[in-house]
């Protein structure tokens, strides 16, 4: 083999990638590769997150690393414990493990405390009195500078004496907070004296009432990356402006032949027809939009799983979109098709009828049945063969038949032929109505001869339709979920004048309740995934589906249709 053609096998490297390896190269970090995933316990996790879990799990897989997961809990007022649970599940569930136990940026608050007393008595932090929307104003714009505040200049004395007395409860919210003292005139809005403690008079799910001082975010996070010994901190692009404040904070605490992290963005996940804020997405919950985080129809990575997507389309669908430099929207359909890709192979293939139409075969014999060998998946033939019912009575879907046909319906109609997969081809020689004019039964014959697989001429006898079915006499009634897009528009987010909801697809669930499945999902587990045949890919549901009361939801169909009703 050629060198050109041993590269050609080879993926190159994304921008990420080629700073850690040239990193190694120079035996930096003695060349240890430590990541770290630190999402904030205020919501549960979505599709965007999942991405950054990959990237940073993935990172520290390839170069033989590891990751920690670390919770930013800074802010005690948003934070649950339910959130801080959720996310752990999710994590393992898409099948990473982090180093050791779960860190929590709640764990250095002392450290944090005496880093920010060094910072002050170093002149580089002031406690400002002023009201928080009056700081905000004088924080100035893009293209003019801030205004100082008039307790910049206060005396170190001045300082430590009133940082104690914020710590220690003396002040109400709002009243005062510590700024570190930079530069007012910065072009990065970042760097005009930043806050880096404010006074919440709120418990926290870890520390309790320990605290009622909580250290913002950027002074929080990056000093937490250097306790922790993280090597490279990826985060998304919204952080470039940050990183100058990062490398502040650091300066300012480093110590000479430690480990310092080193901040690297990438662009975040936007998807087309996908609310990505965790604040939207509270919104959808707390006004019964949805039901629940995990509602199937949520870009949650709770919701993904519980509709019936699997760890490894999620993973491959990161490793497929790659890591940007720039911001981009990417196809909700490629996520889609990601899971048909791993579905595909994966799934038994089942037959189910989600809104039934009795057929009677007449010159079937009333008591008898039979057993059709049927392949359990096509794509693989490891996966073998199972046995199905056939009886006199059948059901199929009432789409499938059409009493004014038109000449290219390859289904059933009047005096019309099909094959029953994986059985009989029948003939439909009656259609019975009720008073109001609704079919509600069909007569239909059979050619004894016709069975699938048996060898005869019949048997190889072509027509052009071909339904599934279901024995009436053994079908097992089932309710099932039809889930859509939450959206029906591409950008729900991106109007102005208009509020997200006003986007929401009203046809993004529809319930069916008489379903008709064979026999042998009776004792379907929750979050079983099978091919209901010519239907789609569906699961069963983890939180609904009981035995004597099966819930399957769905969790794509066959194809794309979006596409094709887009156009």
């Amino acid at each position: 083999m050629t060198e050109n053609n041993e590269n050609e096998g080879k993926k190159s490297l994304n921008f990420i990638e080629s700073i850690i390896e040239e990193d190694l190269k120079n035996n930096k970090n003695n060349g240890i590769v430590y990541t770290r995933f630190p999402p904030e316990p205020n919501g549960y996790l979505h599709i965007g997150h999942a991405k950054s879990i990959c990237l940073n799990f993935g990172l520290a897989q390839k170069y033989n690393g590891k990751t920690n997961l670390r919770f930013d809990d800074t802010n005690p007022s948003k934070e649950e414990v339910e959130y801080v649970d959720s996310i752990k599940e999710d994590v393992r569930w898409l099948g990473f493990e982090w180093e050791g136990e779960p860190h929590f940026a709640s764990d250095y608050f002392d450290q944090l405390y005496e880093w920010a007393i060094k910072i002050i008595k170093n002149g580089k932090a002031y406690v400002d009195d002023q009201a928080p929307d009056l700081i905000s104003q004088q924080r100035g714009t893009p293209t003019n500078p801030g205004t100082e505040s008039p307790y910049r200049n206060r005396s170190v004395e001045e300082n430590l004496d009133l940082f104690e007395r914020m710590k220690n409860g003396e002040f109400e919210e709002g009243e005062r907070v510590l700024r570190a003292k930079i530069d007012m005139a910065s072009p990065n809005m970042h760097m005009r004296d930043p806050i880096m403690y404010r006074v919440l008079r709120k418990a926290h799910h870890r520390t309790g009432d320990k605290w009622c001082i909580y250290p913002m975010y950027d002074f929080a996070h990056g000093q937490s990356d250097y306790i922790e010994g993280i090597t490279h901190s990826v985060c998304t692009l919204e952080f470039e402006v940050h990183r100058p404040l990062y490398e502040w904070f650091l300066e300012n605490v480093y110590t000479e032949g430690t480990v310092k992290p080193r901040q690297i963005e990438f662009a975040r996940l936007n998807l087309s027809y996908t609310i990505m804020s965790k604040r939207k997405l509270l919104e959808l919950v707390q006004k019964n939009i949805v039901n629940g985080w995990d509602d199937p129809r949520m870009p949650t990575i709770t919701g993904l799983r519980r509709r019936g997507y699997t760890p490894a389309s999620i993973r491959k669908f990161a490793d497929t979109i790659g890591v940007a430099k720039r911001d981009n929207v990417i196809d909700v359909a490629l996520l889609e098709h990601s899971l048909r890709d791993d579905l595909n192979k994966k799934s038994p293939r089942v037959m189910a009828v989600l809104n039934p139409l009795k057929i009677v075969i007449t010159n079937y014999p009333e008591d008898k049945e039979e057993w059709v060998s049927i392949d359990n998946n096509p794509e693989d033939e490891s996966m073998g063969t199972r046995e199905m019912p056939f009886s006199r009575e059948i059901y199929i879907e009432q789409d499938d038949f059409m009493e004014d046909a038109p000449k290219k319906f390859f289904r059933l109609a009047p005096d019309k032929e099909v094959r029953l997969k994986a059985a009989y081809i029948i003939k439909c020689e009656e259609v019975i109505k009720d008073s109001d004019g609704n079919i509600t039964e069909l007569r239909c014959t059979y050619d004894p001869d016709s069975k699938s697989g048996s060898g005869t001429e019949a048997s190889k006898r072509k027509v052009k339709g071909t339904l599934h079915w279901v024995s009436a006499k053994h079908a097992i009634d089932a309710e099932v979920r039809l889930y859509d897009r939450l959206f029906n528009d591409e950008d729900p987010a991106g109007h102005k004048d208009k509020d997200f909801k006003e986007f929401i697809n009203p046809e993004s669930l529809q319930i069916l309740t008489n379903c008709k499945l064979e026999p042998s999902l009776k004792d379907a587990e929750p979050e079983s995934k099978y091919q209901f045949q010519r239907l789609g890919y569906f699961c069963t549901d983890r939180r609904d589906s009981k035995p004597g009361h099966l819930v399957f939801n769905r969790t794509v169909p066959l194809k794309d249709s979006w596409s094709k009703k887009n156009k």
